[in-house]
């Protein structure tokens, strides 16, 4: 039996179908979410800031000593500069301001995912050394977009949704004069790596050996952070080596040197 003629009538009524997967998969892609929750702050600052006063750089990628670092937005005003670190998530969000991994709780399932303060720093750290800033002047700012929750109390600078706006504006000080705010717009125009697909491929790829790195250093056995190499300072073991937690003493999880 020629099953392409039985396939063929099949194929020719469900075509339709073909573009409606393709979308469906797209749309559930990490790529796509990151991008939404990105238009939704973009959307937000258009609206609800004042142009003429805060002035909003999008999808800004820098060159770092060892790569290149993006980020999300940019927020230049007279009352400081603003890094805005975009999480597109949904379900329960656990952590605080230490943790090295929060957790994301999708009814019986936990995620962990890099603390996106501890993410966003590099992010100010980069955009302050590019812009000779002092620490008052530059802030670290997380937001949460989507359906999600936060369970643990967070620091006033990780917050949801158009919180964020509210967040800024908390700011009235002025940081920054007129023709400084014009400058560093300038300078960060002028410092960023241009929007091209090989930029974009060489930042994924950055990422990636980045991750795939930290993945293979040995992790705190209670809090799954970084571990230090640490010398044993009395008792019968006195002068060895061992792993112990970085967040030490907050923190005493320990490793045997042999078992990393």
């Amino acid at each position: 039996m020629d099953f392409s003629q039985v396939l063929q009538p099949l194929f020719s009524n469900l075509w339709y179908l073909v573009p409606l997967v393709i979308f469906a998969a797209l749309i559930k892609s990490p790529w796509f979410k990151g991008k939404a929750g990105e238009a939704v702050v973009n959307l937000s600052a258009r609206i609800f800031l004042d142009k003429a006063r805060y002035h909003l750089i999008k999808n800004v990628t820098l060159p770092t000593e060892n790569g290149t670092t993006q980020i999300d937005h940019i927020i230049v005003s007279r009352y400081g500069v603003f890094v805005v670190e975009t999480k597109n998530m949904k379900g329960w969000i656990f952590g605080n301001e230490k943790q090295r991994f929060w957790t994301q709780k999708i009814y019986k399932h936990f995620q962990k995912f890099q603390n996106p303060l501890h993410q966003n720093y590099k992010h100010v750290k980069t955009l302050q050394s590019l812009l000779s800033l002092r620490d008052e002047q530059i802030r670290s700012l997380v937001v949460f977009v989507g359906d999600s929750t936060f369970k643990t109390p967070m620091p006033a600078n990780v917050t949801h949704g158009g919180n964020y706006i509210r967040f800024i504006k908390s700011y009235t000080e002025d940081r920054l004069t007129e023709s400084e705010v014009t400058s560093f717009i300038d300078a960060i125009e002028s410092g960023r790596l241009a929007a091209t697909f090989k930029n974009h491929r060489q930042h994924t790829a950055h990422v990636k050996r980045i991750v795939a790195k930290k993945e293979n250093e040995p992790k705190c056995p209670k809090c799954q952070g970084s571990m230090v190499k640490r010398t044993v300072k009395r008792g019968a073991n006195v002068g060895s080596e061992f792993l112990g937690c970085k967040a030490f003493p907050a923190c005493r999880g320990i490793l045997n040197l042999n078992a990393e």
